[in-house]
């Protein structure tokens, strides 16, 4: 019996042309049109093409997000695998959430397009073989949500954009790929110690902001904010410090609403307990400020958002960023 791979379309570059030679590119094309022009796709299984959404990934809400991570769980309950199309800007984002909402064994792997179908060079058709590729691979299940981008596959919790054009545009610094694909064969070289804690997505709304912060960083920006947002997470130097001056401020603002501090480096984690000076980690802690353990500012709120959706309050959220940092 033929195996069955569902494609999901959520719009993207991968998913758009130009009217004329000179115009900007728009949606133009569905999950079928997708399919149908990527080479040898239709010989790896039997495909099925729905399209959930059609949007630049940069208007995604966290409803979006929550709504696909819902259709991919569905057709992975029906699917030998599933690949969703999606564009790069927010990529990271929704892998992420997916990582968070989504647990079954078959592969939901998502995959994008740098340059439209309309471009020299166009790597949607090749992006989209390879993503189906690894969603049929045995070795790819029971992993968690992938990204599979320019023939590198990722965990999706780990998986950045790291830069804003080129083909070769995802990373997961500093543990990079868990695997390839070569010759249209797939490897999987590495595999994630744990998956991180599963949420729901509630019916609330959610609005959260991250501020970064640096030298001469003013607490009066963060209090402003507060006025409009549900939560904040803070995207702070080294292992998460601010301004002895601005500690006070933020301490009296985490006993109003959900405070999370970030590292901003792109590597490593908050730490604990290494710094008592005002402003240190062990004084915004003190504060009741949250420290977001691994997970840079984008995935904070990521993960802050679909907490604060189901209605979590801010112990809650404190426990469950706790268990990042304990796995």
């Amino acid at each position: 019996m033929a195996r069955r791979l569902i494609v999901l379309s959520t719009g993207g570059t991968i998913a758009m042309a130009a009217a004329a030679p000179e115009a900007g590119g728009d949606l133009r094309f569905n999950a079928h049109a997708l399919i149908e022009a990527a080479p040898g796709l239709d010989a790896l299984a039997r495909i099925e093409a729905r399209d959930v959404l059609a949007k630049p990934s940069a208007s995604f809400t966290l409803a979006d997000q929550a709504k696909i991570a819902r259709a991919a769980e569905e057709a992975a309950r029906e699917a030998d695998g599933v690949v969703v199309t999606h564009g790069t800007d927010t990529l990271e984002e929704t892998a992420f959430a997916l990582s968070l909402l989504t647990r079954v064994d078959a592969p939901i792997v998502l995959t994008g397009a740098m340059r439209r179908p309309d471009q020299p060079g166009a790597d949607g058709p090749a992006n989209l073989l390879a993503a189906a590729r690894v969603a049929l691979c045995e070795q790819a299940r029971a992993l968690g949500p992938l990204v599979v981008m320019d023939d590198e596959i990722f965990c999706a919790h780990l998986v950045r954009k790291s830069h804003s054009f080129r083909p070769h545009a995802f990373s997961a610094h500093p543990f990079g790929p868990i695997g390839h694909v070569a010759e249209g064969r797939v490897r999987v070289v590495l595999k994630p110690a744990a998956l991180p804690p599963q949420i729901s997505f509630g019916a609330g709304s959610a609005r959260v902001a991250i501020l970064e912060a640096g030298a001469g960083f003013c607490a009066e920006t963060a209090l402003a904010l507060a006025t409009v947002v549900d939560g904040l997470v803070l995207s702070l130097p080294g292992a998460g410090h601010v301004a002895a001056d601005a500690a006070p401020a933020l301490g009296e603002l985490a006993q109003r609403l959900p405070v999370v501090f970030a590292t901003r480096t792109g590597a490593g984690e908050t730490l604990a307990s290494s710094y008592a000076y005002a402003g240190g980690e062990i004084d915004l802690i003190a504060r009741g400020l949250i420290p977001a353990g691994p997970l840079d500012a984008r995935k904070a709120r990521v993960a802050l958002q679909l907490l604060l959706s189901d209605g979590a309050d801010r112990a809650r959220v404190g426990a469950y960023f706790a268990m990042f940092s304990a796995t």
